[in-house]
């Protein structure tokens, strides 16, 4: 990216863990700010875990620095201490009354540092639910979103980490409009993203649909689309879905493929008796789809401007052609020196694409440099390391 990035200049302090937490950091952080890890003198325990986890760590740190502390001891807490002095935001996702526990509570730093923008990312908002524990399934079960996402009676998460995501990134927003407030006021506010209240923003179009129809929708694995053709096809040799959403696509469906006998039935003449036609419709688009190759096919709906999609796994995106012309994977290499590719923000400024400019740190990374400039001389850097107060790589 060319010039500065957006946030280069602001300074962030994370404590987090999984992956709520992280996604915020790791949104100020592609954005340009400097964000440090406080964490564990081993590091936080993200970086440990395997199978469904083991994505957690490489994807959401990237751009960051560790600072490794031993918050137990007072000399940890003061080092720390001296840092938030100095930092623009922390976010943190801890329980609630983790940080205030340590003397990291919102109160207590901002007495200290007025400006500083303070994020907490929780399961819930002040309310009855508040002092839960909360996790992205919990919230997903307790939201309504897996009952949307499964079959009738057979609730099912989502296939991503997508509460705990929006979570992160809602609390992202708080934070730049709150350091936007401050260029006005001069001073910090307490910003809180939660993991239940996302659900239900997710949601919402369900809770509008049953208050306005007075029906209760099911599942979207079952429920009767919105849009007339909106569906998963068979093609001679795959399968393909395909959208037809507006009548214009539908009559450019029926003229591109010789259907002079679709585009003519009254019964199909807007998207509404699509709607209620599609008993009859879909299976009479399937002998149509049928007939092609899918590679075939998906040339012709590109050509005539139509909305299709092949059914792909994620690790499929690999191999994406858009992904690799457009700068959207990002080779990242860990701390035991394995690779893998992570997506970088959905975003471009000017055209470009968020760039890495450092991979997930190992334990301890950079915190050398960060408490040299906080005024800690060599020799104190090292009697620290050497009382297992901080760790160093």
């Amino acid at each position: 990216m060319r010039g500065p990035a957006p946030l280069a200049g602001i300074r962030v302090a994370e404590f987090a863990h999984m992956v709520m937490g992280p996604s915020c950091g790791l949104a100020l952080a592609d954005l340009g700010a400097e964000v440090v890890k406080i964490e564990p003198l081993e590091g936080d325990n993200t970086r440990r875990l395997e199978a469904a986890g083991a994505g957690f760590f490489p994807i959401f740190n990237r751009n960051k620095k560790s600072l490794a502390v031993d918050l137990k001891r007072p000399e940890g807490r003061e080092l720390v201490l001296r840092f938030l002095d100095t930092a623009d935001v922390l976010i943190e996702n801890f329980r609630p009354g983790a940080l205030e526990r340590l003397g990291f509570g919102y109160e207590a730093l901002a007495a200290r540092n007025p400006r500083l923008v303070y994020c907490s990312l929780k399961g819930f908002l002040p309310g009855p639910y508040e002092g839960r524990a909360a996790l992205d399934e919990v919230v997903q079960m307790m939201g309504g979103l897996a009952y949307m996402t499964g079959l009738p009676e057979r609730p099912l998460r989502a296939g991503a980490s997508v509460v705990d995501i929006l979570g992160g990134t809602f609390g992202a927003l708080g934070v730049l409009a709150a350091l936007r407030e401050r260029e006005a006021t001069g001073r910090g506010r307490h910003v809180t993203s939660a993991l239940f209240e996302a659900t239900a923003y997710l949601v919402a179009q369900h809770i509008a649909q049953y208050e306005l129809t007075g029906e209760a929708p099911p599942p979207m694995s079952v429920k009767r689309p919105a849009w007339g053709v909106y569906d998963i096809f068979e093609t001679a040799d795959d399968r393909l879905f395909i959208g037809i959403v507006t009548d214009t696509q539908w009559d450019t469906f029926c003229r591109e493929f010789g259907e002079a006998e679709l585009r003519a039935d009254p019964r199909l003449a807007s998207n509404g008796a699509r709607v209620k036609a599609r008993g009859w419709l879909i299976p009479r688009l399937a002998e149509v789809f049928r007939r092609w190759r899918r590679a075939e096919l998906e040339r012709k709906l590109d050509q005539i401007g139509l909305p299709y999609a092949p059914i792909a796994k994620p690790w499929d995106l690999l191999d994406d052609p858009h992904l690799a012309a457009s700068g959207g994977l990002l080779e990242t290499q860990l701390p035991d020196g394995r690779r893998l590719h992570a997506p970088t923000l959905p975003l471009a400024f000017d055209g470009e694409r968020l760039a890495k400019r450092s991979d997930p740190p190992a334990v301890g990374e950079g915190a050398a440099e960060l408490l040299a400039a906080l005024g800690y001389r060599r020799e104190e850097i090292a009697a620290l390391r050497e009382a297992g107060v901080i760790a160093l790589p």
